[in-house]
């Protein structure tokens, strides 16, 4: 039987972190045992399948990612070490043991040969595996580096730190280029929007902040959603994004004009630890501290158009649905959850 969207995989653990294969049908996963597992995944019912695990990791796993061919998975811990594995057997191919000198949070691959981590201390490195050690180290940000994302070209790379500021470095030329003032709360997540000339930036006070492309000393426009944080951020379209929070709901949220759209989805009063679009825009994967990992069908975003006429509405009324699986009505348990959402701001979703 075909569904909407796949089944929710189970976990024997809360997942830190999730990622899916830039081509096919795999998610990894890696969670607080250091385990980390590669499971195929599919709209048929019955039909997703754990393919390995890996239990190589001594502490929590922190973050998994995909190299962009998607022959490699990076994954990093608690345990301070690097791995990489091929993502066919889920053999370890690298190993960095002792890669930072404390415990490891996020890592990004920037091409296939260079991937770039951050650290619980502020520490980046960037390291080249053709070399086998780290071609850039530096310490710019005081407090746990969240997030990290860069630009087309593979040359600038962005930071998001607990301390409030986003750090600039050039991959290129190997060195530390700026840091933006501090804002209000840790900054949890970074993405590139509008065609890369728009940052944005998730914190931990529920506050979305905007930076232009050539002006990272100040924010440019921030956006206070009505959630207790916004933990995880992912890029659905050039200017829809979504947004996973403590209180456990997915927003779908416009910016520019900025307009929370509605709820894609939920894991019940569990904190959402990370997000990841599958290939091609239509599903949406998230994990919890429900040891879920959930499946969303988020098709229909692409296709809202939000103008920037925004009408007189009543704050506080409920958070719109966007997917079939999203509470939005009736007698549940997020019935009662208000949120600014413009409903009438995205109605004419079938025009172009």
């Amino acid at each position: 039987r075909l569904r909407d969207t796949p089944e929710d995989i189970c976990l024997e653990a809360t997942a830190n972190a999730i990622a899916l294969h830039p081509a096919r049908p795999l998610l990894a996963a890696g969670d607080v045992d250091g385990d980390v597992y590669l499971y195929s995944y599919s709209c048929t019912e019955g039909e997703n399948r754990q393919l390995w695990s890996s239990g190589h990791h001594l502490k929590s796993c922190r973050d998994v990612a995909f190299s962009q061919d998607g022959q490699k998975l990076f994954t990093v811990s608690k345990d301070k070490s690097i791995h990489v594995l091929t993502v066919e057997e889920g053999r370890l191919e690298t190993r960095f043991p002792k890669a930072h000198g404390s415990a490891l949070n996020c890592v990004l691959p920037i091409d296939n040969h260079i991937f770039a981590t951050g650290d619980d201390d502020g520490a980046l490195k960037v390291w080249d595996l053709r070399k086998g050690n780290a071609v850039l180290e530096a310490r710019q940000q005081e407090e746990y580096i969240s997030a990290m994302a860069v630009d087309g070209n593979g040359k600038i790379l962005l930071t998001a730190s607990g301390d409030g500021t986003l750090g600039v470095f050039n991959v290129k030329r190997r060195r530390f280029e700026l840091l933006s003032e501090p804002q209000n709360g840790d900054l949890t997540s970074v993405v590139l929007l509008k065609r890369g000339k728009k940052v944005a930036c998730g914190s931990s006070e529920g506050t979305i902040y905007l930076f232009n492309w050539d002006g990272f000393g100040a924010a440019s426009d921030r956006f206070a959603l009505r959630a207790e944080s916004v933990d995880c951020v992912v890029p659905v379209t050039d200017s829809i994004v979504c947004v996973g929070s403590l209180d456990g709901v997915i927003r779908a949220v416009n910016i520019l004009p900025n307009r929370v759209l509605g709820c894609v989805g939920q894991h019940l009063g569990e904190p959402i630890e990370q997000l990841a679009l599958a290939p091609g825009g239509q599903l949406l994967a998230s994990c919890a501290h429900d040891q879920k990992v959930k499946f969303w069908d988020v098709s229909a975003l692409g296709g809202l158009v939000v103008d920037d006429y925004r009408r007189k509405k009543k704050k506080g009324g409920p958070l719109r649905a966007l997917s079939s699986k999203a509470a939005g009505s009736g007698e549940d348990f997020f019935a009662d959850l208000r949120d600014e959402a413009e409903p009438e701001a995205a109605a004419g979703s079938d025009s172009d």
